[in-house]
């Protein structure tokens, strides 16, 4: 099957829904060969994801996911993601889940799906187990935790055991410097289905698809952005999976009633520090935990706290706890100052 797939893709054919499905029945069995999936990941990326293929291949994984039994309330309410793909290799510390431990202090559940560090040295499962925070919840327990204390995490090879049989084709495309759809993959796949998302990219070209990719897998409403950092040194212009501080950020946005629109945000109307890419630099797990718990403990209030106020503000709009970034920015500051973000990272931490 995957032979008659990939020269359908060497076509420059884009797969039908059957074909996507097809196609994942065979990544995900055992019996299949590990060269003839890279060979099949391989044609697919050559050939360039359709936005219809993307979530035709989120759909059909999030299916075979291990699923959260969430109680009707929670359900009913919305559940906020907040995450990168990873890939910028900007080595920036965890940005995006401090910004998420804000938003769940700010009263909004908060649904964090990941891994270990892939590309950097530490992902988000890595710093909040350096946190102390639980990161291989079951099912249950899972559901009981963003009820309970509005904030969960998702260890991903926990809830994706197809993925058992697809990371050694991921490995030998990896070997052979080839990226596959997988690196794009992750962060649609959260198995609590959240309502609403803000997603970073490595790259502005990707934010309009997988914003249409989230749109279409039924979330309310979601945001996907690429930061720009400025080279020096005669150096290009960099990106980074999340809103930047340090230049304009290309987002695309949609909510109910409104399709996906594309545009440029600029910070430069918030009160931001003068900083540069190097004072938002992390280390290792531990290293970012402590920059991680000096942020929430409002300990630190230079250009790190910006990137975190920044990004949290974005999610807080994302999840309709407020009308704009500058209100979000706003918020978030205020939780962390007033010792509501303290206080829920140490009710996470003894959970």
């Amino acid at each position: 099957m995957l032979t008659l797939l990939i020269q359908h893709l060497r076509q420059r054919s884009d797969l039908d829904e059957a074909q996507v499905l097809e196609a994942v029945g065979a990544l995900a069995a055992e019996s299949v060969p590990t060269e003839a999936k890279a060979d099949f990941l391989t044609a697919l990326a050559l050939k360039g994801e359709s936005t219809a293929e993307l979530a035709g291949f989120a759909r059909a994984l999030r299916e075979r996911a291990v699923p959260v039994p969430l109680d009707a309330t929670t359900r009913a309410g919305e559940i906020l993601d907040v995450c990168g793909t990873g890939g910028d290799h900007l080595h920036t510390f965890n940005i995006s889940t401090t910004a998420a431990l804000v938003c769940a202090a700010a009263g909004v559940p908060v649904a964090k799906h990941g891994n270990r560090a892939i590309t950097s040295k530490s992902g988000s499962a890595d710093v909040l187990e350096a946190l102390r925070i639980p990161i291989d919840l079951a099912p249950t327990d899972a559901a009981q935790s963003l009820s309970r204390h509005g904030f969960v995490f998702l260890f991903a090879p926990r809830y994706h055991p197809a993925f058992r049989h697809i990371a050694p084709a991921r490995k030998l495309c990896a070997e052979r410097g080839q990226r596959t759809l997988f690196n794009l993959l992750g962060p649609l796949l959260n198995p609590a289905l959240p309502t609403v998302q803000l997603l970073g990219v490595p790259s502005p070209a990707l934010c309009e698809p997988l914003a249409r990719v989230l749109q279409s897998l039924g979330l309310r409403r979601g945001m996907v952005v690429c930061g720009q950092v400025p080279g020096v040194n005669g150096q290009s212009a960099m990106a980074m999976d999340e809103f930047s501080t340090l230049g304009p950020t290309t987002v695309a946005d949609f909510g109910p009633g409104r399709d996906v629109s594309l545009g440029v945000f600029d910070a430069t109307a918030l009160p931001l520090q003068q900083t540069s890419l190097k004072a938002l630099a992390g280390g290792d797990a531990q290293a970012n935990a402590q920059i991680t718990r000096r942020l929430l403990q409002a300990e630190e209030r230079g250009a790190r706290r910006d990137a975190v106020l920044l990004n949290a503000g974005a999610a807080l709009v994302v999840a309709g706890k407020v009308d704009s970034i500058a209100a979000g920015w706003s918020l978030a500051a205020t939780v962390i100052d007033d010792g509501r973000a303290a206080a829920k990272l140490d009710e996470l931490s003894a959970a």
